[in-house]
């Protein structure tokens, strides 16, 4: 399971910094268009990106023991989103063995 985890989260990666890059060569996030960003689909889209963004966050908390490192995932994940839920995964996936398991990568370390 940690292979596959490690695969998929390397893709979600890949995937964001490709789709970031792509949009960001197209048009610049501040400049986009007022109808799109006053569309109510777009706000509910944001509203449940961030509320999942703040339940990815509960679970770092959790695992996370120093108050700055809570700090800056939290900042990272409000401003890098995926991106950074990604890297936070990567991390936590490469320091177990492959053959670890599910309770080992979400429990705390005793």
């Amino acid at each position: 399971m940690i292979w596959f985890l490690r695969i998929a989260f390397i893709l979600v990666l890949i995937s964001m910094l490709a789709v970031t890059s792509w949009a960001s060569n197209i048009v610049a996030l501040w400049n986009t268009p007022r109808a799109v960003a006053t569309h109510p689909w777009f706000i509910a889209t944001l509203f449940d990106t961030y509320f999942a963004f703040l339940t990815f966050y509960a679970w770092v908390a959790y695992k996370e023991t120093s108050k700055a490192a809570r700090v800056v995932w939290l900042i990272a994940i409000l401003l890098l989103g995926n991106i950074a839920m990604a890297i936070y995964m990567l991390n936590q996936l490469f320091r177990l063995p492959a053959n670890a398991s599910m309770e080992q990568l979400l429990l705390r370390k005793k």
